[in-house]
């Protein structure tokens, strides 16, 4: 836990675990490419809040195309959140939305590292190869 404390200090809860999971093998130098790469693909869960309540202003749906649900996001905006029925759901579920979206990037980025970075010659570290992804 403290790795995650030291290069990506503003992760909470289930996050931060989940986080600090993936970085338990990964050495100091793997942690810290991790954490540049992360950081700037995950999303903060009071933008998703702030963008789901802008769903009240007639721009339903905003906050699940910043989560990269772009068919959801379409049948919000088309129906202003399904009559505002969806979009208080997704209030009251933001934190998870995000999770979600978070634990995606986390484990791409972690691939990723683990891909580019290997923690010693001829090791391509503890995960297996990904099959191409968008």
């Amino acid at each position: 836990m403290s790795r995650v404390l030291k290069f990506i200090p503003e992760l909470e809860g289930e996050e931060q675990v989940y986080v600090a999971r993936l970085m338990k093998e990964m050495s100091d130098e793997q942690a810290e490419q991790f954490a540049h790469i992360y950081r700037q693909r995950r999303r903060n869960p009071n933008l998703t809040l702030g963008l789901a309540l802008i769903g009240f202003a007639g721009f339903a749906g905003i906050h699940r195309f910043a989560l990269e649900q772009i068919l959801i996001g379409l049948v919000y905006l088309l129906t202003a959140g399904l009559c505002f029925i969806g979009t208080i759901v997704d209030l009251f579920r933001y934190q998870g939305l995000t999770f979600e979206y978070n634990r995606k990037k986390a484990d791409a980025a972690a691939l990723l590292v683990a891909r580019t970075f290997p923690k010693s010659t001829g090791d391509s570290g503890s995960l297996p190869p990904a099959e191409d992804t968008p």
